[in-house]
């Protein structure tokens, strides 16, 4: 296949290209700053708002995968928050627009997303039919602006006149890797230094995916011309933060971590440059579409999947 990824250079595109490359795909990363990356990757510009040459690289791909926006590993300022969503609407509208230009479109246009989408909750977990976010009396009145972000980030999508391009969205929880300076790195150098404790009682839901999964089940939809819409890239157990947290001192072999209070964990993430929406929302999201359809987790459960990326991350240093 031809796969054309816009927004491919972050954690969750190195992930995607190497896994691609190794199966004998041709493969096309869309950025705002091209540079090196995998030998036989193609590396072309775009600044991700107009149209311009890049769009040719649709026109004949068999599949577009987009991941592009910018990170949500910030301070959530007024600034940033704007940024955080132009830079996914105006992406998926031009993406669109590409599609529909293109002579031979491609196929396939597999869209990133969240689990941030659905409201936070301690009860039942949300599936693809789950509660939506909103304005939920019980939480910060601003983490309803992530929520907005999302849903427009996938309407942009929908809007798209791509009649003859098969449309997915993809509602990704934490993507665990063992690559530097994702998410697991962060929540590992936590855990080793003996902060990674319950954080405001740790009850609040923590939904994740090994990348192994986020790949096969993107290559999975990929492969599934019948299959179409949302699904969940997430594992079918989440655990509370102060469990998955314990589970992951485990396998470094930590057995301490500092707990922390909300307005420690603010000051922390005000000196990490990050937001404690990340840390306090409770995501309990699961995926009822993916294993409908015949996808098989090779690691459902956290506490195999935290072992098997402790060893990967151990054998990196």
């Amino acid at each position: 296949m031809k796969i054309v990824i816009p927004g491919g250079t972050g954690q969750v595109g190195g992930v995607l290209r190497r896994a691609f490359l190794a199966r004998g795909d041709e493969v096309v990363v869309l950025s705002r700053h091209p540079g090196p990356l995998e030998p036989g990757v193609r590396h072309v510009g775009w600044d991700g708002r107009t149209l311009g040459a890049w769009a040719g690289e649709l026109d004949g791909a068999d599949a577009v995968v987009n991941l592009a926006g910018r990170t949500v590993n910030c301070r959530y300022t007024e600034e940033n928050l704007r940024q955080m969503m132009d830079s996914r609407v105006e992406s998926t509208r031009v993406v669109g627009q590409a599609v529909a230009a293109a002579a031979r479109p491609p196929a396939t246009w597999l869209q990133m997303s969240t689990a941030t989408i659905y409201a936070d909750t301690r009860g039942p977990a949300h599936d693809e039919d789950g509660e939506l976010g909103g304005r939920e009396p019980h939480v910060p009145a601003y983490w309803e602006y992530s929520v907005r972000i999302a849903r427009r980030w996938e309407q942009a999508q929908l809007e798209a006149r791509t009649p003859a391009t098969r449309r997915v969205q993809l509602r990704a929880a934490m993507v665990m890797t063992p690559d530097r300076g994702g998410v697991f790195d962060v929540l590992s150098w936590m855990a080793r230094l003996g902060l990674g404790g319950p954080v405001a009682g740790g009850g609040q839901y923590v939904s994740w995916i090994h990348g192994d999964d986020a790949v096969r089940a993107v290559q999975f939809l990929l492969a599934r011309a019948d299959l179409s819409g949302p699904f969940n890239l997430a594992a079918p157990q989440p655990l509370p933060q102060a469990e998955t947290m314990r589970v992951l001192r485990r396998a470094w072999g930590r057995p301490v971590g500092l707990p922390a209070t909300a307005w420690m964990a603010s000051a922390g993430a005000f000196v990490l440059r990050t937001d404690p929406e990340l840390l306090l929302k409770s995501r309990r999201v699961v995926s009822s579409r993916l294993p409908a359809a015949g996808f098989a987790f090779e690691h459902p459960t956290w506490p195999e999947a935290a072992r098997d990326l402790v060893a990967r991350r151990a054998g990196r240093a």
